[in-house]
Formats: C-alpha cells, structure tokens, sequence
C-alpha cells in the first residue's frame, strides 16, 4: 500500500511562523530568522507534493477479525481513606523552610551583586541604586547623573525590595521542590534563573530601556543563578512533612461508593 512520505517540513513551518511571532516583541534578528525559516520549510513542503508526491510502500497484512463474545469481570480497586491522592504532591516542605531558604539566597545574591559593583564599576552602591530604580523614579533620574553614589532612599528601597522578592521566591522553591524529585538543585538552580532572567531582559527592553542598558546581564545571570543554588540546598535540607488529605465525600456521607466502602453482600438484609 503506498502512503504519503514522513516530512518534517509542516513542523518546521510551524517553528519559522512562531519565530517570527516572537520577533515583534523581541527583536528584529528573531524574526528574519523566521522568516528565513518559513521560506526554506516551504520551498521543501512544495518540493515534497509537486511534481509528484512522495510516496512510501507499507506492507500491510491481511488478517481475519477474531470475534470474541465473553464477558469480563472487573474487579473493584479497594482504596484506603488515609491513602488518598487528592492533593499532590503528598509532601511539602514547612514554611519556614522557604523562608530561610529565601534569606540564604539573598545573602548569596547580594555578595555577588556587591562585588560585581566592586569590580566591574568601582562602586558597592552600584547595584543598589540600579535595584532601587526599578520602582524609584527618583533613582532612575539619579542613573543618569551618577549610580556610584550613596542615596539613603535608594537603599532603604533596594533593601525593601531584595527582602521581600527573596522571601517569596524562598517560598516559592519551597512549594516546587518537593515536584521534581530528580536533581531539584540544577532545575530550580540553574534552569529556572535563566528562564527567569530571559523573561526580565525582554520585558525590561521594552518597559524601561535606559535601565535595561545599565545592567550587565552576566552577571545579572550569575546572581541568580548563586540565589537558586544557595535557597535550593538550604530548603533540601529540611524534612518534608505529609499534607493532609481530605476524606471523601463519599465517607462523610456515609453512602456506599465502590472503591470506598466494602460491597453489601446479595444475601445481607436491609
């Protein structure tokens, strides 16, 4: 029997017109090569139907159909209230675990940040006024005369920030952990930053420009990526408590409900 060739062409079609999709909120180089993309992935899907189709022969063996005319008996899965799977996953880390896991991490980050200021532009308040400016129009102004500087407000506000970002980011690895069980340090160390970084150098580019050119995304990268690691080990090194799972409604109605409560026998009376 001859049916049509695999191609990879359509979904690589489909790969060039998102490219270019995300080109018109990032930049012009994403979208020329989309563009590049979805020309060549269509001269190939042409090539592939004209002037004749591409074809492949399959055997296909002919087989008479078997009737089967029996009954199956199912047998009922009995499960256990206190072994419900409602709510996963079954286990959590405390609270307090984020929140020191939190703490550990902005420690990790400040250090970096801080001697990235040190190094790089001769300056420890560098990285503070540019944290402040996120939300500080005042400091934003200072950017364009000196970021070197120390501003009581501009640091009363980065440290504000860092506190309460770092806290919940520190809850947030707490709430996430316990679902990748294999290697949760490089996923929640080094995969989510760059994710996370990624996503705040395309916003930012487009949000605020002057302050997205005064940061060096390195180092902002490895800033991040010192935050994960450190809340990350500090948060595995708690132990996992169980959550409590709700009994269902079955139970608490007290009807029967296969599975849940054992069968009345044929034989029992009402």
């Amino acid at each position: 029997m001859a049916l049509p060739a695999p191609s990879v062409w359509p979904v690589t079609l489909a790969f060039g017109v998102s490219l270019t999709a995300t080109g018109l909120v990032t930049s012009l180089a994403i979208s020329s090569l989309g563009i590049l993309i979805f020309a060549i992935a269509t001269i190939g899907w042409f090539r592939d139907v004209f002037p004749r189709e591409r074809e492949e022969e399959i055997l296909v063996e002919v087989r008479p159909a078997e009737v089967q005319d029996r009954k199956r008996i199912v047998d009922r899965l009995e499960i256990a209230p206190e072994l419900a799977r409602a709510v996963l996953p079954l286990e959590i880390y405390p609270v307090s675990s984020g929140v020191r896991g939190g703490l550990a991490g902005s420690i990790a980050m400040a250090v970096l940040a801080c001697t990235y200021g040190v190094i790089r532009q001769g300056s420890v308040w560098y990285p503070v006024n540019l944290l402040a400016a996120t939300v500080y129009g005042e400091s934003l102004r200072l950017a364009t005369l000196s970021l070197r500087e120390f501003y009581l407000t501009s640091f009363l506000i980065a440290i504000g920030i860092h506190l309460v970002m770092s806290l919940l980011v520190g809850l947030l690895y707490g709430a996430m952990l316990p679902m990748f069980p294999r290697r949760p340090i490089v996923l929640g160390g080094l995969v989510a930053p760059v994710l996370w970084t990624g996503l705040i150098h395309s916003v930012l580019a487009l949000i605020n420009p002057l302050l997205s050119q005064q940061i060096d995304w390195m180092w902002f990268i490895a800033s991040q990526i010192a935050f994960g690691i450190a809340a990350g080990v500090v948060v595995l090194r708690h132990s996992t408590i169980r959550i409590k799972q709700p009994i269902p409604l079955a139970l608490r109605a007290g009807v029967e409900a296969p599975g849940y409560v054992s069968q009345r026998a044929s034989g029992d009376k009402e």
